[in-house]
């Protein structure tokens, strides 16, 4: 089954639902119906093959929150091509690299963004570039305009349908190598995603969903969006940049959301700011949340102060299976700490360095399998072997153990960190280090942070007689860097601790700054973190 399908249901000859029912809505500005969003995405990609676009060629979108993304997504994978979801927070190099990689051939995207694309656009392989216009700024000369895509014909594109095992979508993932890795979804990983959290979840038409993260995630998209629009209901998002958890409550107020999906420095920054009894959240019925466990005392809360919703902790990966694993009604206040079990179609275990299956009680390494794992990781087969294994498994990485309650997350994907839902991988911030003149090694960690759950901190050895600051350092991972994964912290050493092998000792890394949030109230590194969280970048 392709993607088109969630569109298509409501417009045949017996639909599955009236097409003039609310499909999306970006806060309460603008909302399209199934019918205006099937004509949309119909327009969008018979503007594509008007640019010359095939079937199997990459289309990159690299935009903020919009609903012309949710055109262009639809559009592209229509005609069989494969939509390459850019995260927007990315500077000029690391776009470089996915445009590169990926051999995106067409660019989507904005004023804002594109010029972050000007300074390299002769490495690339891009040959079209189409620019939303926005808040009043004009294309640049060297791109197509959206007027095109408005006005062209809103009939079904004159292609065959995608078959299911065709390529729709490269996500890239942080690598633990340094490199991202473009995690390949095919249109039966997306159908089979949506219907796996239909079944779990019972989305119907009566379900209106408010999900606030940017859609170049899966949890924009394919983990929350796709179900809900499978059953007819109305789907809500937010504009990219700033979260502020007033606002959100307003709009879900206003919308009549009976499910939100908040990461849990939202629902921290809900509880302590007062803001649930400025609204009217009546028809809320479940919060749904991930990345991190949320703390006993924060569901306890949570129950105090929204009686009757429930609260589903989750786990998953964009590879992996986005929710792998999710707790039942009731479970995550029961049984504070476990992510539960896997929904149907899944499979979860939890295995030793040999890949044996583990006992009940015994830490290993979480395997998880489904129809929504990704197929591979796109021109990557020696990580693709390393990752997908035995007839679809998929090696997480992460470390875990299998309870009565279910499964309990234990550990760390390797030295990943994450920020305010964010995956980090260190190995790409050194990477990023170990390229100034100044900076003879360096280690990256993740120390406690009150409300993105752990923040970057660089430990770094100067070349000797080097006045380097850690202003600099910062300033240098910020030109190459989205803004989430630069340094909030940067603390300078003689050396790092290494053990026989030479490896560095992060343990001990992470001990050692644990409270360093506590011990630095001002410098550069605690004002831009300051600065960041304004920003929401």
């Amino acid at each position: 089954m392709d993607i088109s399908y969630l569109l298509r249901q409501s417009m045949g000859a017996v639909p599955r639902f009236h097409p003039d029912r609310p499909a999306l809505s970006l806060e309460t500005d603008a909302t399209l119906t199934y019918r205006q969003l099937y004509e949309a995405s119909n327009r969008a990609g018979n503007a594509l093959l008007d640019l010359g676009v095939q079937p199997g060629d990459r289309v990159a979108i690299l935009l903020h929150n919009c609903l012309e993304y949710w055109m262009l997504y639809f559009g592209a994978t229509r005609i069989g091509a494969t939509v390459v979801r850019l995260n927007f927070r990315l500077k000029s190099a690391e776009l470089e690299y996915a445009l590169t990689d990926s051999g995106a051939t067409v660019v989507c995207s904005e004023p804002l963004l594109l010029a972050r694309l000007q300074g390299i656009r002769d490495r690339l392989g891009v040959t079209q570039y189409v620019s939303i216009e926005t808040d009043g700024a004009d294309a640049p000369d060297w791109c197509h305009g959206w007027s095109a895509f408005a006005e062209a014909v809103p009939d079904e594109p004159p292609v065959p349908l995608p078959r299911g095992d065709q390529a729709a979508m490269i996500m890239y993932t942080s690598g633990t190598t340094g490199r991202p890795k473009g995690a390949l979804w095919t249109h039966d990983t997306t159908a089979w995603c949506s219907a796996m959290q239909v079944l779990e979840w019972r989305y119907a038409a009566d379900t209106t969903h408010l999900v606030p993260g940017p859609m170049y995630h899966v949890s924009g998209i394919e983990a929350f969006a796709s179900p809900v629009l499978l059953m007819g209901g109305h789907v809500v998002t937010l504009r990219s940049g700033g979260f502020d958890i007033h606002h959100a409550l307003r709009i879900a107020s206003e919308h009549r959301v009976t499910d939100m999906l908040l990461f849990p420095y939202m629902i921290s920054e809900m509880l302590a700011s007062g803001a649930v009894a400025t609204v009217d959240l009546s028809s809320l019925r479940r919060i749904i949340t991930g990345g991190d466990p949320l703390l006993p005392s924060v569901t306890e809360a949570l129950d105090a102060q929204l009686p009757g919703v429930d609260v589903v902790q989750n786990y998953g990966l964009t590879e992996g299976t986005p929710v792998a694993c999710c707790t039942a009604p009731g479970d995550a206040k029961r049984h504070p700490g476990t992510v539960g079990r896997p929904p149907p179609f899944a499979e979860v275990t939890v295995r030793d360095d040999a890949g044996a299956i583990l006992p009940v009680g015994e830490e290993g390494e979480i395997w998880t399998r489904s129809p929504a794992v990704a197929v591979a990781y796109w021109q990557n087969p020696s990580a693709t072997a390393e990752t997908m294994v035995d007839g679809g498994w998929c090696r997480t990485g992460d470390a875990g153990i299998v309870g009565p309650d279910g499964l309990r997350i234990s550990g760390r994907k390797k030295d990943m960190i994450r920020s305010g839902g964010e995956n980090i991988y260190p190995a790409e911030v050194e990477d990023v280090l170990m390229r100034h003149d100044a900076i003879d090694d360096a280690a990256v960690v993740g120390v406690p942070d009150d409300r993105f759950v752990e923040s970057v901190c660089a430990v770094v050895v100067r070349v000797g007689g080097s006045s380097l600051t850690e202003a600099e350092v910062i300033a240098h991972c910020q030109e190459q860097l989205a803004g989430y994964k630069k340094p909030r912290y940067v603390v300078f050493v003689d050396e790092l601790p290494r053990n026989l092998s030479g490896k560095t000792m992060k343990y001990v890394l992470r001990d050692a700054y644990r409270d360093l949030p506590q011990r630095s109230g001002s410098g550069a590194a605690s004002a831009a973190a300051r600065g960041e969280a304004r920003r929401g970048s």
